[in-house]
């Protein structure tokens, strides 16, 4: 019999996966079923993968954005109703008016996008190319984006339809910080991070990594790079968390025990509102499949590639997180479609 082991293993050879792989299955008691790591965390050092360590997770941070926004909208501090406008004041003009906090988090506003996936002229920008307008050690705080948000003209009128934007989560950022008052960072940290338990997951400066973090590789013009020069030195509302498998699977449990927000605030959440022409659905912040009650957070960026695929129930989590743009991808996809082939009962 082909164990969930021996599929993720024989993926991971092929293709010469470099990440963490972690399954659980009934809830948070007990070992996980699978936990593997393969390749390095540090090519030019020959340091191995651990399953404990650090690694970047991209938009994975869109859904704990999406959290500390509604954390505020749960106290009052904001609505989804809020205007992006009353609290960006003369701040980024060509955000349209009538664009709510609502709209940003569904990735229904319709604003231009800075971190656009395509050219200007429609083609495909390489995950490779250094995509910043400005030096990415400019870019820490959810204030200092603001130089890189403006000059993107409307696309569509709010809540016309889907379509994933970057920016808007950068927004949120901003929006969130002004209303509290409490750094971006910070809030994150006080509204998930902490009521969670996630003592190992945080928003390191890529200069200053710590130690078991995993540097993410990125090929350009052929020969694989250390990706630091293609990102922001701290990501803010759309990237930039570092975790680790284990922090992952308790924040999924962590989620649906009401322990970061109640459980109305995580149904309302995960409630769809957009559906992407191939059939993916999108929620507050998360991911939906087309047709189950299975919830997903994923990345995808220079150096980074992570999905992390939770069955409220089954209780079921699995976790596939690499430190090069795709390799995650094909490890992700074996092990979901073995998951799906099992027998149910």
């Amino acid at each position: 019999m082909v164990t969930v082991a021996d599929v993720v293993d024989r993926v991971a050879a092929e293709t010469g996966f470099s990440g963490v792989v972690r399954l659980d299955r009934g809830g948070a008691g007990g070992a996980p079923e699978l936990e593997r790591a393969y390749g390095l965390a540090d090519r030019s050092r020959g340091i191995p993968m651990t399953t404990d360590a650090q690694v970047a997770i991209a938009s994975g941070t869109k859904g704990f954005t999406a959290l500390a926004v509604m954390s505020l909208v749960t106290d009052g501090t904001l609505e989804l109703a809020t205007t992006a406008r009353s609290l960006l004041g003369d701040d980024l003009p060509l955000v349209a008016g009538d664009v709510t906090v609502e709209h940003l988090l569904a990735h229904t506003s319709g604003i231009g996008d800075y971190l656009a996936e395509e050219d200007e002229e429609g083609v495909d920008q390489p995950i490779g190319a250094y995509v910043l307008p400005v030096p990415v050690h400019r870019l820490a705080a959810a204030e200092d984006y603001l130089a890189i948000l403006d000059g993107f003209p409307t696309v569509f009128p709010a809540g016309e339809r889907f379509a994933y934007n970057n920016g808007g989560y950068v927004v949120l950022a901003v929006l969130a910080e002004r209303a509290s008052g409490v750094p971006y960072h910070d809030l994150v940290g006080q509204r998930v991070l902490e009521p969670a338990g996630l003592a190992e997951t945080s928003f390191p400066r890529s200069d200053s990594l710590p130690p078991r973090a995993a540097l993410g590789y990125v090929e350009v013009d052929g020969v694989e790079r250390c990706n630091v020069l293609h990102l922001p030195v701290r990501g803010v509302g759309d990237g930039g968390l570092y975790s680790t498998l284990g922090d992952v699977h308790r924040f999924w449990t962590a989620l649906y025990h009401g322990r970061i927000v109640p459980r109305e605030t995580v149904a309302e959440m995960t409630r769809p509102r957009g559906r992407t022409p191939d059939g993916r659905r999108y929620g507050l912040g998360f991911w939906l499949d087309p047709t189950g009650p299975e919830v997903v957070l994923e990345g995808y960026d220079a150096g980074v590639s992570f999905r992390t695929r939770y069955d409220p129930v089954t209780t079921t989590t699995w976790t596939v997180a690499g430190n090069t743009s795709d390799g995650a991808w094909p490890v992700a996809r074996a092990l979901a479609e073995h998951l799906a082939a099992e027998p149910r009962g």
